[in-house]
């Protein structure tokens, strides 16, 4: 994979803050675990440069990968942005996945089509912002084939690369890739390289990384509310 884009995205999330790395002053995330890290890429979008880098990098995994696909679908609502830039980049059909269907009218749950039947039988390119646990992609990738839509990729600006994301991709049948421009491993090594964190701040990273939901109590930051 082009390390370049990753390196770029990387800097760039650093900059703006749509990434931010915190161990000594961790995050409370809606799970209620404290995690040392936080990211929102919504923030890209406030650049256009930013999102023809996010466009550019998906873009050459496109090609790296040689991936043949009719149309490209956007989760909602931060996988849209981004995947109609690169819809309009790549001239390809759009629609966007709902997080659960309309209550009303046509009650859809796949948006910028006229009937769920049109997807049957085509191949879909999904696009997500975030991989965390991967729970929502899935439920895209189902509402996806539930149509009878092939979908057997998904690209996403930034994975967390947790294990419980990697079983429950491959635990699809058929199974679904997962490929992203960058992974959480490299923006340790970018931000520690660039300043943006200390020695020890990398191997508290690191060690997020092997085990990030028993990180927090370990650190003196035990889990709050609802888990």
């Amino acid at each position: 994979m082009n390390t370049s884009h990753a390196i770029e995205l990387a800097k760039a999330g650093l900059s703006i803050g749509s990434i931010r790395l915190r161990p000594e002053h961790p995050f409370r995330w809606a799970s209620g675990y404290y995690m040392p890290i936080y990211n929102d890429n919504r923030i890209l979008l406030s650049s256009w440069k930013f999102r023809a880098l996010v466009a550019s990098g998906f873009d050459d995994i496109i090609r790296e990968n040689k991936l043949h696909f009719d149309i490209i679908a956007g989760t909602a609502t931060a996988g849209i942005p981004h995947a109609t830039t690169l819809a309009d980049r790549l001239q390809h059909p759009l629609v966007y996945v709902r997080g659960s269907s309309k209550g009303h009218g046509l009650q859809n749950r796949i948006e910028g089509i006229g009937s769920p039947e049109e997807l049957s039988g085509r191949k879909v390119l999904l696009i997500e912002d975030l991989i965390s646990t991967g729970g929502s992609s899935i439920d895209a990738v189902n509402a996806l084939r539930q149509t009878g839509a092939q979908v057997d990729t998904c690209l996403a600006i930034f994975t967390y690369g947790l294990d419980k994301a990697a079983e429950r991709f491959s635990a699809l049948q058929p199974v679904c890739s997962c490929l992203p421009i960058l992974e959480y491993d490299q923006l340790i090594e970018i931000a520690r390289q660039n300043g943006y964190i200390s020695e020890q701040d990398q191997e508290s990273l690191l060690e997020w990384r092997a085990a990030p939901f028993a990180w927090g109590e370990a650190h003196g930051f035990p889990p709050e509310g609802d888990k």
